[in-house]
């Protein structure tokens, strides 16, 4: 698992993440990953679109974010993931309380409303 910032998503903090979301790549990106977000000045978005599989730990690890955001007055989106990973945040209803998207273009766009 690996995480990079990566261009802005308008005027948000990019989190580009890489690999498998599973028990070892939470244990090893979590810490960094909120640390990250924590630090972002207003909204934060995360690419998901080279994330290949997403588990039940994962999804906690993005949720404890968007909570933390929110708790901020800020939003946390996530965007770009493959279908397999999409069917994950599906079937766990994550957007019912995350913001999720298709790609970057619809993200700049729910940001900026």
């Amino acid at each position: 698992m690996d995480m990079s910032v990566g261009e802005p998503v308008g005027a948000a903090l990019c989190l580009a993440l890489r690999g498998r979301l599973d028990t070892v790549g939470v244990d090893k990106l979590d810490a960094a990953f909120g640390a990250a977000v924590a630090g972002a000045a207003g909204d934060a978005a995360v690419d998901l679109g080279q994330v290949s599989f997403l588990s039940s730990m994962g999804v906690r690890m993005i949720i404890a974010a968007a909570r933390a955001q929110r708790a901020r007055g800020h939003t946390l989106l996530l965007f770009g993931a493959q279908p397999v990973v999409q069917a994950t945040l599906e079937m766990v209803a994550l957007d019912q309380i995350i913001p999720i998207v298709r790609d970057r273009e619809t993200a700049v766009t729910r940001l900026a409303s």
